[in-house]
């Protein structure tokens, strides 16, 4: 059975169509033509190495499909994917490293493309306490254990909500890339039962004005309120770089900042 592969012609309409841009937009934003477009993408004309770079960055095509694209008009890749142990990243991790440490007391941790973890400081260990050891086992997965039943899910006391915004933001993530396994993976956590809580999801004793949706978990007897920020790094060179993610946990209250702190002293 032969499998023919996409030609890059194609490739570019449907990224171009994922961002639901017309060929002359798409023109005017890569200083062409929406005539060369069209020619591109039926395969009438085979665009030039910085013609199909200049396209991918301004559809904003991730690192790693760029390369796909390349690869798809006949070119080698152009973007290094550099295993994280390797001698070239030890900056890379050190700087990493540093990051998570210097967050500590509150939790932080460092993610790929599927949500493996790459690193995390003693902050997120100590939210994972008491975890079974065949979520812990290696690869690590961040949703996995959030979302799983035996994981975080029964600790956080507005799963409902947390849950549809973790699977709301996967959906986002699978709209702007081809990732078969970041889907399988949606797939997996989406599918996980959700226990109900008796009473339902209790409301905090006192209000508080969050700036943004909370994590609200139970930890030893405590409840903590956490907001999450998403941290990328900035034009990257290597595909491994471009899909790191680091989430960092604010506290979202004071009486979470200052249990988090007690655990320090």
């Amino acid at each position: 059975m032969t499998t023919t592969m996409p030609t890059v012609g194609a490739l570019l309409r449907t990224w171009r169509e994922r961002r639901g841009i017309s060929q002359l937009e798409l023109a005017g934003r890569a200083d062409s033509s929406s005539r060369h477009i069209s020619f591109i993408e039926t395969g009438r004309s085979r665009p030039s190495q910085e013609m199909v770079l200049r396209l991918a960055d301004r559809l904003d095509v991730p690192v790693r499909e760029r390369n796909a694209l390349l690869l798809a008009a006949g070119y080698a890749p152009h973007y290094a994917q550099t295993a994280l142990d390797d001698p070239s990243m030890a900056a890379l991790r050190e700087g990493i490293e540093r990051l998570l440490t210097g967050y500590e007391p509150y939790p932080a941790l460092v993610v790929d493309a599927t949500y493996h973890v790459v690193a995390a400081n003693r902050g997120i260990m100590m939210l994972m306490d008491g975890l079974p050891e065949h979520l812990l086992a290696p690869p690590l997965n961040a949703m996995r254990i959030t979302l799983h039943p035996e994981g975080l899910a029964p600790r956080i006391r507005n799963l409902r909500a947390w849950r549809g915004h973790l699977l709301e933001q996967m959906e986002r993530q699978i709209a702007l890339a081809r990732s078969e396994s970041l889907r399988a993976l949606y797939e997996e956590v989406a599918a996980y039962p959700v226990a109900e809580r008796a009473g339902g999801e209790p409301e905090a004793d006192e209000p508080v004005p969050y700036i943004a949706l909370p994590l609200v978990i139970e930890h030893d007897g405590h409840v903590l309120s956490f907001v999450s920020s998403i941290a990328t790094f900035n034009t990257p060179m290597d595909v491994t770089v471009a899909e790191l993610a680091i989430e960092t946990m604010l506290p979202a209250d004071p009486a979470t900042a200052k249990y988090l702190r007690s655990l320090g002293d």
